[in-house]
């Protein structure tokens, strides 16, 4: 993205006593629209200019008293590094301690392992109630069936009662959550049903984190373990050392799914309609795009080599969207599934109902569009992302 002056910079400039102006020569607006950068940055840079203004407006004592709170900061700054360094130790001493957790909870949700009646006690909740629902929920299924009209409706086979394990249950946690609803297709689900469990490994040096998606065999790829690599930095940029706000999810590399043989969800075939200019006849051509996909998900955009130009700005907001779905799925999903599955652990977000502008579905089948539909993203980023010492955020 475009690097624009900031207050600091600005500050330093009029208490060196250089009379010239920050920006000079034209208008600021003018200036930063000729860089490219977006409007946001654009209504940033403007803000700093104010405050750097407002700053080499005061007495030069004040403002000398204001770099001695500066430094102050940054010696501040450089014991919460240390801070969150020790934080991130300590997530992955416990990693090893959730461990076994998470390990029986996939066996039980997998039909591996029948909890015992001691193991399946809650005391701290009502369990009259919960049957009376139960039960509630059974005699207005027999009644269902019929409308008004009393016509018969088409009714779901009930579940088998003597199943093994927890059927779907990552595939109703993607249902539930919102942000993973939106990224699933409907040429995903079957794939999501298979998912049979999700790992977080920690890493200690470099910092970071691997998200591992656990699948049974199914008819779509061959893998049985897809990853999502997260990289992170823990210390004070450099130049800008004051900016620091704990770790920061840097980038993120992928994985290759072996799929097969037209099973891949996340390409699809169109046609297109080609005229001669001179002769006027016309050619039927087809070619593979990119389709929307979950699976997207293992194949993160890379930067390209310039920073500053207009497709810079549009993956670096891809990624800044992928940061927080690995963080939320990290953070959330990981450590609370059995709640998003009752929805008891769901955030007002993933709650709410809200309209959303229907899309075409797609799949790997030929289809008459003439354009590939663009990489989805979650959009609604994971609340709290800047508030807790573990929670990272996107430069």
């Amino acid at each position: 993205m475009g690097t624009v002056e900031r207050p600091g910079d600005a500050t330093s400039e009029v208490e060196s006593g250089e009379e010239e102006e920050i920006v000079g020569g034209e208008d600021l607006a003018a200036q930063l629209m000729k860089s490219g950068i977006t409007r946001n940055e654009m209504l940033a840079a403007i803000t700093n200019r104010i405050h750097a203004e407002a700053i080499a407006a005061l007495p030069p004592n004040v403002r000398r008293r204001i770099k001695a709170l500066r430094s102050l900061q940054k010696e501040f700054v450089d014991i919460e590094a240390k801070f969150y360094s020790e934080v991130h130790a300590l997530e992955c001493k416990y990693e090893k301690l959730y461990k076994p957790l998470f390990e029986k909870r996939a066996q039980i949700v997998n039909g591996v392992y029948e909890p015992k009646d001691e193991e399946c006690q809650n005391p701290w909740r009502d369990e009259a109630e919960e049957e009376e629902l139960a039960q509630a929920v059974q005699k207005a299924a027999i009644t269902d069936g019929e409308d008004k009209t009393g016509e018969n409706k088409p009714e779901e086979p009930p579940m088998d009662p003597n199943v093994k394990g927890i059927p779907d249950f990552w595939y109703t946690i993607f249902k539930n959550v919102s942000m993973l609803c939106e990224m699933m297709q409907e040429h995903d689900e079957p794939i999501i049903k298979s998912l049979q469990d999700i790992k977080v490994q920690m890493h200690e040096d470099p910092i970071g984190f691997t998200l591992e998606f656990h699948f049974a065999p199914n008819d779509y790829f061959s893998d049985t373990i897809l990853t999502k690599e997260y990289s992170m930095k823990c210390k004070p940029d450099e130049d800008n050392p004051l900016e620091f706000e704990g770790p920061e999810i840097y980038s993120c590399k992928g994985c290759e799914i072996n799929w097969k043989k037209g099973k891949n969800v996340t390409v699809k075939t169109i046609k297109k309609k080609q005229k001669h200019k001179s002769r006027g006849s016309v050619r039927t051509i087809t070619k593979s795009v990119q389709a929307d996909s979950f699976f997207n998900f293992f194949a993160p955009p890379a930067m390209p080599e310039d920073p500053n130009s207009t497709l810079a700005s549009d993956i670096q907001a891809l990624l800044t969207a992928d940061f927080e779905v690995g963080h939320y799925i990290r953070e959330r999903v990981v450590s609370r599934a059995v709640l998003l599955y009752t929805g008891e652990g769901l955030d007002d977000d993933d709650d709410d109902d809200y309209e959303e502008e229907e899309e075409e579905e797609c799949s790997s089948e030929e289809s008459e569009e003439d354009e590939g539909a663009p990489r989805r993203r979650g959009r609604k980023p994971a609340k709290g992302a800047h508030a807790k010492p573990a929670e990272c955020n996107q430069q």
